[in-house]
């Protein structure tokens, strides 16, 4: 579907490589049906932007700059989530907050057409608005994920009535104390996207019916919003540095199925103590991997110090450990990759299930925990359990990961896997033009509105 509209879209993304992803995903789909595409965010993460940008798309996306102050302890190398000190997380949203005349004054010299904006920026409705520029919301996480945080807001004191989907006690602390910092970080000029008449609401949904209908189904009986799917977020394997071709080249010479992928996101790191349960895990499984090992900014530590002593002499001939960063979907979409071990961020999640990899499932907190329960009730993952004091264990990880790569569990998870990628690839164009058509329409209506003012 080729639109040929000449309209132009600004895409603003939370700063979090998580949410931009999804957003340079839906711009080259965009771009793709003749949409002219303006990716806002700031300098820092557009230089990662541009490397993911493949030339055909030169033209049809252009990068923004959204230019933040600078604050105390956050220079610009700062002004994103990856690889972020944790304690500076309520900085950076400041500064974001901070930065709305700029992206003001971006509308009003740009004078797009259509602001596509991440939920975490409500704010930037009410500015576009301001020029009469209609203004969606695109949520970079799935239906049963929303609908389980809906849920409570909009029927308090009833049983979420998805039993496969919970958390844990530790789990639930966890989320209690970071409500609690998002309350006191809120602003009244904030937004909500269900304070104006729910019907009118639109909101993007990176996910797609053929997996989670009951889950859309679900939110619209609680909000009577319009929820439009626009099928996952997966990115394409791309020829990465130079400096990959020797990590594909050994993967290349593992059998099929038989390499874990070890990476958990790039904005959550391990502790010193998961750090050696996962290690001992790895070796006392005996099964071949790559495992993705990241500190954040400023407190980078020498592998070897990270973790248990000879662990890298032990597991020479079989592991591979990365130090930051390494090509996911091209290890994902690899024939050698049997499992994934993940934190369960969506987009990865996501991936996993594109490429027709099985999901090893140790989140960390957030929305992470319901995607792990929700990949399990679809038969695609195993979820390495924690402990009642949230740790987990090196004879958990290495049982799971045998079990994935080695026995009956993993071939039946990569049959299911394959079922449900099949899927979402039969849906994903038609997803996407049923989406355009709705976009097209908001900007349609806006025109009108011009017209006759």
């Amino acid at each position: 579907m080729d639109t040929s509209t000449s309209l132009r879209v600004l895409m603003f993304p939370w700063l979090a490589h998580g949410h931009i992803s999804p957003y340079l995903t839906v711009s080259k789909k965009l771009a793709d049906r003749g949409f002219d595409i303006l990716l806002c965010s700031t300098p820092v993460n557009l230089n990662l932007i541009k490397k993911r940008i493949p030339k055909k798309y030169s033209v049809s996306i252009q990068l923004v700059e959204l230019r933040l102050p600078e604050l105390p302890n956050l220079p610009p190398e700062y002004h994103t989530t990856n690889g972020l000190p944790p304690h500076l997380n309520s900085t950076l949203k400041k500064a974001v907050k901070m930065s709305k005349p700029g992206f003001s004054k971006i509308l009003q010299d740009l004078k797009p057409d259509l602001v596509i904006h991440d939920v975490l920026q409500v704010w930037a409705k009410k500015i576009a608005n301001s020029y009469n520029i209609p203004a969606i919301t695109l949520v970079t996480f799935g239906g049963a994920v929303l609908s389980y945080f809906m849920h409570p807001m909009r029927k308090p004191g009833t049983e979420f009535p998805f039993p496969a989907i919970y958390l844990t006690k530790i789990e639930q602390k966890r989320m209690r104390e970071m409500m609690e910092q998002v309350y006191k970080d809120k602003d009244p000029d904030d937004g909500d996207p269900f304070a104006e008449d729910p019907t009118q609401v639109i909101l993007l949904m990176s996910t797609s019916l053929s997996i989670e209908s009951k889950y859309i189904d679900y939110l619209n009986e609680l909000t009577q919003a319009n929820y439009v799917p626009i099928g996952p977020p997966i990115q394409e394997p791309m020829n990465e540095d130079d400096g990959d071709i020797e990590l594909i080249d050994w993967l290349g010479k593992k059998e099929e199925h038989s390499t874990v992928f070890v990476s958990f996101g790039s904005e959550y790191f391990l502790t010193k103590e998961d750090m050696e349960e996962i290690a001992y895990g790895l070796e006392h499984s005996n099964v071949n991997f790559i495992w993705v090992v990241r500190f954040p900014k400023g407190e980078e530590v020498d592998l070897e110090e990270a973790l248990p002593t000879g662990f890298l002499e032990r597991i020479e001939n079989r592991g591979r450990v990365v130090d930051g960063w390494a090509p996911q979907p091209r290890i994902l979409s690899h024939p050698s990759t049997g499992g994934f071990v993940s934190h369960c961020g969506w987009n990865s999640v996501m991936e996993s299930i594109d490429f027709g990899v099985p999901i090893i499932a140790m989140p960390m907190h957030i929305d992470q925990p319901i995607n792990a329960r929700w990949m399990v009730e679809i038969g695609v993952a195993v979820e390495i359990v924690r402990d009642d004091e949230g740790k987990v264990h090196r004879e958990d990880v290495a049982q799971v990961i045998t079990s994935v790569i080695c026995e009956k569990t993993g071939r039946n998870l990569r049959e299911k896997v394959k079922e449900i990628s099949e899927k979402l690839k039969s849906r994903r164009e038609q997803e996407m033009d049923a989406a355009v058509e709705v976009l097209l329409q908001q900007c349609k209506n806006r025109k009108f509105i011009n017209s006759s003012s």
